[in-house]
């Protein structure tokens, strides 16, 4: 089996002690946000599995975007990042 040569590690550990490969990691031609996906990327790259600015990269994020989905899930979790709850969560 051929592994392709990556910068970083394959997998990690998350702090609830589930595993997150890159293989879990959205494909780069998302276009559709749902909650799901903003919450793996956030955990992928908390966990060090991929560095925020390759995660910027890959996905067309600003800084600014995913700041506000690392700050939703901080403070809220996974329901703040759904549009459907947006005026629940947002910041006066």
């Amino acid at each position: 089996m051929y592994l392709k040569k990556i910068d970083g590690p394959r997998a990690v550990r998350l702090s609830d002690g589930s595993i997150l490969t890159r293989a879990d990691l959205p494909s780069e031609k998302t276009r559709r946000w749902v909650a799901s996906r903003k919450v793996v990327v956030v955990k992928a790259v908390e966990a060090g599995l991929i560095t925020m600015k390759e995660a910027m990269e890959r996905y067309a994020l600003s800084e600014e975007e995913f700041d506000a989905w690392r700050r939703a899930v901080e403070e809220h979790g996974l329901d703040a990042l759904k549009v459907t709850a947006l005026q629940r969560y947002r910041q006066p």
